[in-house]
């Protein structure tokens, strides 16, 4: 039986998998400052299909992260926000980004080297 809580703890599985989607984290850092309509976040976002968006905002809904509001008015606009819990992963988002910003070239460098290896063989 192992002891270490991150390979046997489901919960810490957990977090590992919400920040094993790229999209999941981009799209919680792209609502920290407030609601954003779907339009406003691929616009800010880019790269990202209405398809994998709708996707990730629904799976971000569906494990608490994010909430859905529909305006009253016509037609119906839908934004998403980040609720309590969502907001209390920014700080490790922006810790990961800090990381990446840090070593980001160093892991550059290493995926170059083994791909000039896997090629040179």
């Amino acid at each position: 039986m192992t002891t270490d809580a991150f390979l046997a703890d489901c919960r810490a599985r957990l977090a590992f998998d919400l920040f094993s989607n790229t999209w999941n984290a981009v799209l919680l850092w792209a609502l920290r400052d407030g609601p954003r309509r779907p339009v406003e976040l691929r616009e800010q976002i880019g790269g990202i299909s209405s398809k994998v968006l709708t996707e990730t905002l629904r799976r971000l809904q569906f494990n608490g992260l994010v909430e859905r509001r529909e305006s009253t008015g016509t037609p119906a606009r839908v934004s998403y926000e980040l609720t309590a819990l969502g907001r209390t992963l920014l700080g490790p988002i922006d810790a990961v980004g800090a990381w990446a910003f840090a070593h980001g070239e160093e892991v550059m460098a290493a995926q170059e080297a083994a791909g000039a290896q896997t090629h040179g063989d």
